[in-house]
């Protein structure tokens, strides 16, 4: 009896792992064909055109600078030459300003990333009386500010001028970046918080051990918007460290490197270096191109998941 039982059951099994199998097979609507085929041509087309401009600037980049004046490049060098990069990597001071920029995004990043979510933190309690009026507070300074001048004589007052310190004090707190993780934390149950509090726990606990652990998306959103910006960043180099060459950074002496090749003549200078590979404004350009956006395509791939789901989550207010 028991082993007709079994084999009923088997038979039972295997009747629905063919019926499994047979519905995958099952034939495709013409619909869904004609959607899953303009989704891959589309997909291919969006794809092409975002790596393209990258993919030609390296070429550009890896190319003889009076050759790429003729134009015709697109995906692969036509006279492959490195001067391009050995009159990036040669400048002056760019070892200085390579050290002093990558110093300046990881500190930055750093402190931005605390200051703005302890901020955030506190603005999102919703027991915290002035909640509204902070919050309406920051965001009139994203539409409102004192004006170039008056900022830079607040500085120089503050003894932050011809100094490091110029790099990330002025940038720990912003609007911006502190709505966005008070709007994630906000999304976050407070029956977590109540629970914490019923076994003793106090906000600074909550805050480090409940908390900051599920803001790990939008944490690390805001860190890719802040390591970017501090990352390019060479107008503040350029007006408060503009006499300090100890304090000076990448993206500003690319910048100046850029602007002292296209003041030279192309055609002398092509002349000037012929037989030897020569350069030009447009291949250096692409070099300092290649060299400035390296670090960000490294590091954004290992950000992505989170980018994504700090995003999406963060922006979504039920």
């Amino acid at each position: 009896m028991d082993q007709t039982l079994d084999l009923t059951s088997t038979a039972g099994k295997t009747k629905e792992v063919a019926m499994g199998k047979a519905r995958k097979r099952k034939k495709i609507s013409g619909a869904d064909l004609a959607f899953r085929i303009c989704n891959g041509i589309f997909m291919i087309c969006f794809v092409i055109i975002t790596l393209y401009p990258v993919l030609n600037t390296l070429a550009v980049s890896l190319n003889d600078g009076t050759d790429a004046l003729r134009g015709g490049i697109y995906l692969w060098p036509r006279v492959f030459t490195w001067k391009n990069y050995e009159t990036v990597l040669s400048k002056d001071n760019l070892v200085t300003g390579a050290v002093v920029t990558v110093a300046r995004t990881l500190i930055g990043t750093v402190l931005a990333l605390v200051t703005n979510a302890i901020l955030a933190f506190i603005v999102s309690r919703k027991n915290f009386m002035f909640a509204k009026q902070v919050s309406l507070f920051w965001v009139i300074t994203m539409y409102v500010n004192g004006g170039l001048i008056p900022t830079f004589l607040l500085f120089k007052s503050l003894g932050l001028t011809n100094s490091f310190a110029v790099y990330v004090i002025p940038g720990m707190l912003s609007a911006f970046n502190m709505l966005v993780i008070r709007t994630y934390m906000r999304g976050i149950p407070d029956s977590l918080e109540e629970s914490a509090q019923l076994d003793g726990a106090g906000y600074t606990t909550i805050f480090l051990k409940i908390i900051s652990p599920l803001c790990k998306p939008v944490y690390a959103t805001v860190a890719l918007f802040v390591a970017v910006g501090q990352w390019n960043s060479w107008f503040d180099a350029m007006l408060y460290n503009r006499m300090a060459s100890q304090y000076t950074t990448l993206q500003y002496e690319l910048m100046k490197l850029l602007s002292s090749v296209s003041n030279q003549s192309s055609s002398a200078e092509a002349m000037k270096n012929a037989g030897e590979g020569s350069v030009t404004p447009t291949s250096v350009r692409a070099a300092a191109t290649i060299i400035t956006m390296l670090p960000i395509i490294c590091i954004y791939p290992f950000l992505q998941k989170y980018f994504v789901t700090g995003l999406t989550l963060g922006g979504v207010k039920e």
